[in-house]
């Protein structure tokens, strides 16, 4: 599949979800409870995140692997796709800054951790299975149809690798997801018209003590 055509696969899926996913809402199951928290200290509030290290050991030990090398101080929400109000997803990490990045990882799909793309859902991007490394992404509304899994689906039916959720800090979450987005920008190209028109910089990632 073409590189511009696994960029947009999805989201034209994304465009049509919004009515399945109200139809189909329901609560998440519980988060572990020995699941590590991380805070992202942003330029517009903290949000916290618990982390799935026993359902998604492959993800979950990767995000911790950028906290904990301070790989993520710094950074910026570089990208909203905002599909209609409180749907659609934000996007933050290295933002391809080669000094930063750290080896790729095995993918993970959400049939085989359990885990589902809900509200609020801490997720990886990815090209290719296998070439996730630092991107991620914060779900807005219930991404499920979209993200999750499907071997039925014609397009990326491995889907995402979901591992872990917020747990404090959505409105921190909205307030990027609601600020105004350049109709000019781009990320090396990319992304035109879901670029922030003033990113939100993460000033420190860092666990938080059980």
């Amino acid at each position: 599949m073409p590189r511009f055509w696994k960029l947009c696969a999805p989201m034209l899926a994304l465009l049509a979800a919004p009515a399945l996913a109200q139809e189909a809402a329901e609560a998440p199951p519980p988060l572990s409870a020995d699941a590590p928290r991380v805070a992202l200290d942003t330029s517009a509030g903290r949000i916290v995140v618990a982390v799935e290290t026993d359902k998604a050991p492959v993800t979950a030990n990767n995000f911790l692997r950028y906290v904990d090398r301070g790989k993520l101080d710094g950074t910026r929400f570089y990208r909203v796709v905002k599909v209609q109000d409180r749907f659609g997803f934000v996007q933050f990490g290295v933002n391809g800054e080669g000094s930063r990045i750290l080896p790729p990882i095995a993918h993970e799909p959400t049939s085989e951790t359990g885990l589902s793309h809900f509200d609020g859902t801490l997720s990886i991007a990815r090209l290719d299975p296998g070439t996730a490394r630092g991107e991620f992404l914060i779900m807005l509304g219930d991404q499920r149809p979209t993200f999750d899994a499907n071997p039925e689906r014609e397009y990326e039916p491995l889907g995402n690798a979901a591992f872990g959720r917020v747990v404090e800090g959505m409105d921190v979450v909205l307030a990027i997801f609601d600020a105004p987005v350049s109709p000019d920008k781009t990320v090396r190209g990319a992304f035109k018209g879901q670029v922030p028109e003033a990113a939100v910089t993460i000033r420190r990632a860092h666990r938080l003590q059980p």
